[in-house]
C-alpha cells in the first residue's frame, strides 16, 4: 500500500480565528502588527483589508492612511503556533500521525485511514465540512508525496486529490514556488524565465544542480517521490492503542460503554498474543465540539482480561461529559509489561499477594476509593519501631529482610506514638492502668519489659521499655515508656499499637 498524505493550509489562520472570539469583526477590516526595528508592521490582514491593498510588511502608518477605518491588534508571538498545535492535536481523530507544517498548515499521514470515511474524498470533505463549521478557511490536497500534496494545496485547484504516479503531472504547470524552494532560489528562476515547473523539470540534473545547488533537485526529488520526506509527529506514534470512529455522535453511557468494550476487546487481543498487559491505559473520547474527555486506569499488575478493565474504565464512565456528543473514541495503552503464566486457583500453596483474583480485587478497590487507599507494607533492616517497615512500592516487591518473630508486634502501627497517662509501680513494674483518648483501662495482664534502644548512628533520645498490655475487656495494647524513672521527673508514657 503507497502512502497517502494530506496537507492543510490555514490562509487566514489568525483573522479567522479573531472573528471566532469577535463575530462583529467579520464585516470589519482589521490586521495584527509587530514592532520591526521601531516601527510597528503589519503582519496579517483579513480578506477586506487585503483587497482594500493592505498587506503584510505595510507600515501600520500607511496602512491608516490608505484605510481609515482598519483596526489594528498587537500579534502576540507565538500565537500563531499555538493555534497550529491544537489543531493538530485535533486532527489526530482522522490519523495518529498529524504534524506541524509552520506557520499555518498541517501534515498528515492518511495512510490506511480514508476508507473509514467511505473514500478520499468523502475523507476530506469532513476535514473541510468540521474546519469550515468552526469558521476557519482551508485549503486541502492529497498526494503520495509530502512535497506533491503541499504544492497542489497552496498553489493548485482548491481540495485537490492526486492519484498515485501522477505527481510530475500535477506539478508540470505550478510555479517553482510550489516545490518550497528558498525565495534567492525562486528569484533567480524567474528571472532566466523559467515560470514553471514544466520548464526545468526536464532539464539536464548536473546544470540544475550546478546553477541552483542541491536543494532544488532534492525538493523535486521529495515531490515526485525518489526521495523519502520524514515528518515529525506531534505525539509519538502510540504501539498499544485502538480507534473507533463513530459515523452518528454518541451522547449516551451505554454507547460510551459499547465502544469501550471492542476497543478493549481489540487491545488485549493483540496484548495477549504478544504475552503482555497494560499497567496503565486512558480513553480519550473527541467531542464534536472539539473538546477531548478522557479517564484513566492503572493496575497493580499487568492485565489483558477485557472484562476486569472494563469494570475500572465503568467506575469513572459518569465523569465524561459527551455535551453534542462524541465522534471519536481512542484507547492508549501507555505502560505494557511483559506477563508470565498465572495460577489458576485463588489458594494454593504459592502466596496470595501473587494471584490474578486478589490483585483485580485490589484494582477495584483503588478504582473505586483511590490509588492511596490500599498500603502494602514490607519488614525493613531496623530495631526502632517507627523504621522497622517501609510501603512496597509495588504489589510484587520482594522484602530484603524477613519479618521479625522472636518478640510479639502489634498488628497496627501507629505512625506516631500518642500519651497516655499511666500509673504504674516504679522502677520497672508494668503499668496497672492507663488513661486513652479519655478512656481508662484496667490492666489484667502484662508482659515486659522490652528494651529497645535508638540507632544513635541515626538519631539519639531516650530509650524505651514496651510491655504488651491486656485490659479488663480483653483488647491487648503496646505501651512504652520513654527513659527512666528519676528523682526530678517521672517519665512519659505512650501508646504505640493495638493487638487483635
Amino acid at each position: 500500500m503507497s502512502k497517502r498524505y494530506v496537507t492543510i493550509w490555514f490562509p487566514q489562520l489568525l483573522t479567522n480565528w479573531m472573528v471566532r472570539h469577535q463575530p462583529l469583526l467579520k464585516n470589519i477590516p482589521f490586521a495584527f502588527s509587530a514592532p520591526v526595528h521601531g516601527r510597528m508592521i503589519i503582519t496579517t490582514a483579513n480578506t477586506i483589508a487585503a483587497s482594500a491593498g493592505i498587506f503584510p510588511g505595510m507600515a501600520v502608518a500607511d496602512a491608516k492612511a490608505i484605510l481609515p477605518a482598519l483596526q489594528v491588534s498587537d500579534d502576540k508571538p507565538g500565537q500563531v503556533i499555538k493555534l497550529i498545535m491544537s489543531f493538530g492535536e485535533w486532527c489526530i481523530r482522522y490519523t495518529p500521525i498529524t504534524a506541524i507544517d509552520p506557520p499555518d498548515g498541517l501534515i498528515l499521514d492518511a495512510s490506511g485511514c480514508t476508507h473509514l470515511w467511505g473514500s478520499e474524498q468523502h475523507y476530506l470533505i469532513d476535514i473541510i465540512k468540521h474546519l469550515n463549521h468552526f469558521g476557519y478557511q482551508v485549503k486541502l490536497g492529497m498526494a503520495d508525496t509530502i512535497g506533491t500534496a503541499w504544492a497542489v494545496t497552496h498553489f493548485g485547484q482548491n481540495n485537490s486529490i492526486i492519484s498515485s504516479g501522477n505527481e510530475s503531472a500535477a506539478l508540470l504547470e505550478l510555479p517553482p514556488e510550489a516545490l518550497r524552494l528558498e525565495p534567492l532560489i525562486t528569484e533567480k528562476l524567474h528571472r532566466l524565465g523559467l515560470k514553471t515547473i514544466s520548464s526545468f523539470i526536464s532539464m539536464p540534473r548536473s546544470a540544475l544542480r550546478r546553477r541552483f545547488g542541491k536543494s532544488l533537485l532534492l525538493r523535486l526529488d521529495q515531490a515526485l517521490g525518489f526521495e523519502m520526506e520524514h515528518i515529525e509527529p506531534i505525539h509519538p506514534l502510540e504501539i498499544w492503542q485502538e480507534k473507533l470512529v463513530c459515523f452518528d455522535p454518541i451522547r449516551t453511557a451505554p454507547g460510551i460503554e459499547i465502544a469501550l468494550k471492542q476497543l478493549l476487546e481489540k487491545i488485549c487481543h493483540r496484548l495477549q498474543k504478544e504475552e503482555k498487559g497494560l499497567r496503565t491505559a486512558t480513553l480519550k473520547c473527541h467531542r464534536v465540539d472539539g473538546r477531548i474527555e478522557q479517564i484513566a486506569i492503572g493496575t497493580n499488575r499487568a492485565s489483558y482480561n477485557a472484562g476486569h478493565l472494563f469494570k475500572l474504565f465503568e467506575l469513572k464512565i459518569n465523569t465524561i461529559a459527551p455535551d453534542l456528543g462524541i465522534e471519536l473514541f481512542v484507547l492508549e495503552a501507555a505502560k505494557v509489561e511483559d506477563i508470565s503464566a498465572l495460577q489458576e486457583t485463588l489458594w494454593g500453596e504459592a502466596n496470595v499477594i501473587e494471584d490474578l483474583k486478589i490483585a483485580e480485587l485490589l484494582d477495584r478497590i483503588s478504582g473505586r476509593f483511590g490509588a492511596n487507599s490500599i498500603h502494602r507494607f514490607l519488614p525493613d533492616e531496623h530495631y526502632w519501631p517507627e523504621r522497622s517497615l517501609k510501603q512496597a512500592s509495588t504489589l510484587t516487591e520482594e522484602p530484603t529482610t524477613q519479618w521479625r518473630n522472636d518478640q510479639r508486634r502489634p498488628i497496627q502501627l501507629l505512625s506516631k506514638p500518642e500519651p497516655v497517662e499511666v500509673t504504674a509501680p516504679v522502677p520497672d513494674y508494668p503499668p496497672m492502668s492507663f488513661r486513652y483518648k479519655g478512656k481508662l483501662h484496667n490492666i489484667k495482664k502484662a508482659d515486659g519489659p522490652e528494651r529497645i534502644e535508638r540507632e544513635w548512628w541515626l538519631d539519639s533520645g531516650l530509650p524505651r521499655d514496651y510491655y504488651c498490655v491486656e485490659d479488663e475487656e480483653g483488647h491487648r495494647y503496646w505501651l512504652f515508656r520513654a527513659g527512666h524513672y528519676d528523682d526530678e521527673k517521672l517519665p512519659a508514657w505512650f501508646i504505640h499499637g493495638f493487638f487483635a
